[in-house]
């Protein structure tokens, strides 16, 4: 019937909408931890990373909740190399509450961003996805901006930082994955000794 053949098209629309996969343009400073998903973000805290990940200590938690109108392509925060890959099935809660982190389906990414120093991100399931694509192996080399998945209909993603990293955002933030700049790498400041030239 007609009905059903207009349905069938905007069903068609929608689909195409959902996947689009637009251009970014990766901030090409470095000591920059870019934003892995487009999204809104969540109350920020201090936690400890899942338990899968094998890190114990608490570090900077940023989550960012994506509704369907969301770009739902995953990107790579930071150059590293992907230490551990962990898959945990589990419940689809409403991704924007809290015990969506411990309780949903999941898959936990650890990568080793300096020698010594890891990062974990994690990709959740919501309440309508029920797909989590991860295109990465461990030991695999990565980069920052390079895409690495996908989470269908509705998902979040939260990111764990270790707490010497100055955060450059805010909760109820607007972020555009692979672009929106999450944190800076802190460095010790170096005293640059200037010295002028005498004729």
């Amino acid at each position: 019937s007609d009905t059903l053949g207009w349905l069938g098209m905007i069903l068609t629309i929608w689909c195409v909408y959902f996947f689009r996969d637009p251009i970014r343009v990766i901030p090409n400073e470095k000591n920059l931890i870019i934003s892995p998903a487009d999204g809104l973000v969540l109350p920020l805290k201090v936690d400890i990373p899942p338990s899968e990940s094998g890190l114990k200590e608490k570090m900077k938690k940023v989550s960012i909740f994506m509704n369907v109108f969301n770009v739902h392509v995953n990107r790579i925060p930071y150059d590293g190399k992907v230490t551990k890959l962990a898959y945990e099935p589990g419940a689809f809660f409403n991704a924007s509450l809290d015990k969506a982190s411990k309780d949903n389906e999941r898959m936990i990414v650890k990568i080793e961003i300096e020698k010594g120093i890891e990062i974990v991100i994690v990709q959740i399931a919501g309440l309508i996805a029920r797909r989590i694509k991860c295109d990465l192996s461990e030991d695999q080399n990565v980069k920052t901006g390079e895409k690495f998945g996908i989470i269908r209909f509705g998902s979040r993603v939260d990111v764990y930082l270790p707490l010497s990293y100055k955060l450059n955002i805010l909760e109820g933030q607007t972020m555009i994955g692979g672009e929106t700049v999450l944190a800076n790498l802190q460095k010790k400041s170096v005293k640059r000794v200037i010295t002028k030239k005498t004729s």
